[in-house]
């Protein structure tokens, strides 16, 4: 019988496939032509000659194998001793599961906590979380969020009528909140726990716009395995509602602009690039129609984040060129979320690997780090990317940089 070795840091995603392919005990030719790609491209894969970094051809490969995502991405990442700020951000995870694991249980306050519920400091926390998150402070979420969880959950049981709706709107963005620092940590599994936890809260506010927000992180969960039809049935209903709504308000309007990019990366995902592009225009009248960046149930729709998505598509797709071309175009304000313009300086760093472009996608990988260190050391396109370029270039910044990541 073959011996399959432990999941090292260090593996790089071909050598993650290899081993589930071995473990089916399947040759590359029988990959291959059960995923449709060629033998020459399964090989470069596995030998790490050619970046396993793109969702498509991870999920094609997920959906021959019968395996998760994960097994070939890795996960969760444990950062390097050095990084002391990577490890204060893990050190929440438990806490933070822990809370996220209590929704709907008895709370058992004492006396004192029911008493000393107070909704203003409560929203006021929660808003602090929530800028934490979208600054990418994955220790400070590691930190606050378990407390704040707890502490909304106790409001949630005490509170009654109009105060009620409103707790639970609160607890509706914590868990969201939650479930962005499970993500990015790569504790996937908590991550949907608390994306369920979301939709249960937001459907307790009665507010159906509230309600069709969280549905676009629920629909984010089924995209992220692969299965488009039913994300595309949550995205189509989500869609209905808001496009059959008299005189739509500018949140209203903002939603339906974040449910038309949502439907773009699931099209993209599916390698289907007209109807992405198909819905990508639409988001860009939305945002047009409103004419300025909003942040409503924290998506953050309008025409920054719909130019940010006009550079991410293409790489979902494999077209670095085209990426390249609209991330020139792209003017990020220096008040916009740095989660966000990190994210975006990551998928520019990939277009221009995909161009062979190696020193301008260093240098977008290190502006990315340096919005946002831990998100962008643990996000598994930059290990997976950085890792192949290691492979052929090992010296200078490129080399620090993946002693940072822990590819090297």
């Amino acid at each position: 019988m073959a011996h399959f070795p432990d999941m090292r840091e260090t593996d790089n995603n071909g050598q993650r496939l290899a081993r589930l392919r071995m473990r089916r005990r399947w040759t590359q030719q029988r990959l291959a032509t059960e995923t449709g790609y060629s033998l020459s491209a399964v090989k470069a894969f596995e030998q790490g000659r050619r970046a396993l970094d793109r969702p498509a051809v991870i999920l094609a490969m997920c959906r021959a194998l019968d395996c998760h995502p994960t097994e070939i991405t890795g996960g969760p990442v444990i950062p390097p001793q050095s990084d002391l700020a990577g490890q204060a951000a893990v050190a929440g995870v438990a806490a933070v599961r822990r809370a996220v694991l209590r929704h709907g249980r008895p709370t058992r306050p004492t006396d004192d906590e029911a008493a000393s519920v107070d909704l203003v400091e409560l929203r006021a926390r929660t808003r602090a979380a929530n800028s934490d998150r979208q600054a990418a402070k994955l220790a400070n979420a590691g930190e606050v969020l378990p407390a704040l969880l707890r502490d909304l959950q106790v409001a949630a049981e005490v509170s009654e009528g109009a105060a009620h709706r409103k707790v639970f709107s609160m607890l509706a963005t914590a868990y969201e909140c939650a479930m962005q620092y499970l993500y990015k940590l790569g504790h996937v599994s908590d991550a949907t726990l608390a994306t369920e936890r979301v939709v249960w809260s937001a459907e307790a506010t009665g507010d159906p716009l509230r309600v069709l927000a969280a549905q676009w992180y629920d629909a984010g969960e089924f995209l992220n395995i692969g299965e488009h039809d039913e994300a595309g049935a949550i995205i189509d209903a989500a869609l209905t509602a808001l496009t059959r709504m008299p005189s739509p308000p500018p949140e209203a309007v903002s939603l339906r602009g974040a449910f038309e990019l949502k439907a773009a990366l699931n099209h993209a995902r599916a390698a289907e690039k007209d109807a992405a592009d198909r819905h990508w225009r639409r988001a860009e009248a939305a945002a047009a129609q409103l004419g300025r960046d909003r942040d409503d149930w924290h998506l953050q729709f309008g025409p920054t984040n719909v130019a940010i998505w006009g550079v991410s598509l293409p790489v979902e797709l494999g077209h670095g060129r085209l990426a390249v071309e609209r991330a020139k175009k792209v003017e990020l304000p220096e008040t916009y979320s740095r989660e966000r313009r990190s994210h975006h300086y990551i998928d520019v760093g990939r277009a221009h690997f995909y161009n062979g472009q190696r020193d301008q996608a260093l240098d977008a990988f290190l502006r990315a780090e340096h919005l946002a260190p831990q998100a962008t050391r643990m996000h598994s396109g930059v290990r997976e990317t950085v890792g192949t370029m290691l492979r052929t270039q090992k010296r200078g910044r490129l080399a620090e940089l993946g002693i940072r990541l822990g590819v090297v």
